[in-house]
């Protein structure tokens, strides 16, 4: 069985999970949507990815600017079993409706409030709860990369409390009209910030406080962590627990990998398209404990991480695989993921 999938909204997330689900065997790409007829719906087109008018009142644009489309949106939903809902922040919730209207299975970002769907995902450390729902909320990129390290953390060794600050990028290398420019700008000043009540609707059980500064730099996001544990670790070991998992990458100082900069050359001479990092990455030389107490800092690369949970919650929604490791593997391999 082959699910039909359908992309609404071919931006930074949108066209990245468009490329993942062509390249799963057991999903077919129905098409995406655009609001503008820009490059990036020119680009979807030479790759014979069908594109549909985001609503009616956009297709006389699509027309003027000779691009083809097969319809709108509405359309597009007659076609597919699940839709990716991957628009800006807060406008995916305005769709719910629609979706429920047309009876077709919803995944929205991180960017829509945990209400919308009513269930918040991780692959690794809720797949099994997802199985056959009509809507699921891929967590947004820093949640992810938290879940992801605090779940192999405390599996292996407990977390009595996690604090966490976030460094995050002030803007995606596209998006040349936000910021801060000359500026560290805490985001927000209160705390906690968003993100630890964030994953504990993923972890529930997780002692969380987190605190956020966006910065100047458009690359990646950094976490520093300090956990406190059930039971003592030493360095080797957490690094052993964090090395289970082909979606955490530990990269060293040694080898010239010490920051987000140098992350980003490794991506590209990994040969990664649009030099994606989608897994978490974790420097080595940062893992240090004292015991009970351990730190690490870790890094997220925010164009590109959520997208091997996308196609984990969509074959989980579909009931297209049972358990959580044969889903991810598949999807790992499809994605040239894990072992570096």
């Amino acid at each position: 069985m082959k699910v039909r999938v359908g992309i609404n909204g071919y931006g930074t997330i949108g066209k990245r999970v468009a490329d993942a689900v062509l390249k799963q065997r057991d999903m077919i790409l129905a098409g995406v949507t655009k609001t503008k007829p820009n490059f990036e719906a020119r680009m979807a087109r030479q790759k014979g990815i069908k594109v549909y008018a985001a609503s009616a009142e956009k297709l006389q644009a699509f027309k003027d600017a000779g691009i083809e489309v097969q319809g709108t949106l509405e359309d597009l939903l007659n076609e597919v079993d699940v839709i990716v809902d991957c628009t800006p922040g807060k406008v995916g919730a305005t769709y719910k409706a629609l979706y429920e209207k047309h009876k077709v299975k919803a995944i929205f970002q991180g960017g829509e409030k945990h209400e919308v769907a009513g269930f918040s995902f991780n692959a690794v450390c809720n797949y099994n709860d997802a199985l056959g729902r009509d809507f699921v909320r891929v967590v947004s990129c820093n949640t992810t990369g938290l879940c992801r390290s605090l779940y192999a953390v405390d599996t292996e060794f407990g977390i009595r409390k996690s604090r966490v600050v976030l460094i995050r990028r002030g803007a995606d290398p596209s998006e040349d009209k936000k910021g801060p420019i000359n500026s560290i700008m805490p985001d927000p000043v209160s705390i906690p910030s968003h993100h630890g009540p964030d994953v504990q609707k993923v972890l529930p059980k997780i002692d969380i406080t987190t605190s956020a500064f966006a910065v100047p730099t458009t690359l990646m996001h950094v976490h520093w962590l300090n956990l406190e544990l059930e039971k003592e670790a030493t360095e080797a070991e957490i690094l052993s627990a964090l090395s289970k998992y082909p979606r955490i990458s530990l990269v060293s100082a040694s080898d010239g990998i010490d920051s987000t900069a140098q992350v980003i050359e490794y991506a590209r001479d990994l040969g990664r398209c649009r030099y994606d990092m989608p897994e978490l990455i974790v420097f080595k030389e940062s893992v240090k404990s004292f015991g009970r107490e351990i730190y690490l800092t870790q890094a997220v690369h925010q164009e590109s991480i959520v997208v091997p949970e996308n196609i984990d919650a969509i074959r989980a929604m579909t009931n297209l695989c049972g358990t959580a490791e044969e889903s991810m593997t598949m999807t790992n391999e499809s994605l040239g993921l894990g072992g570096i």
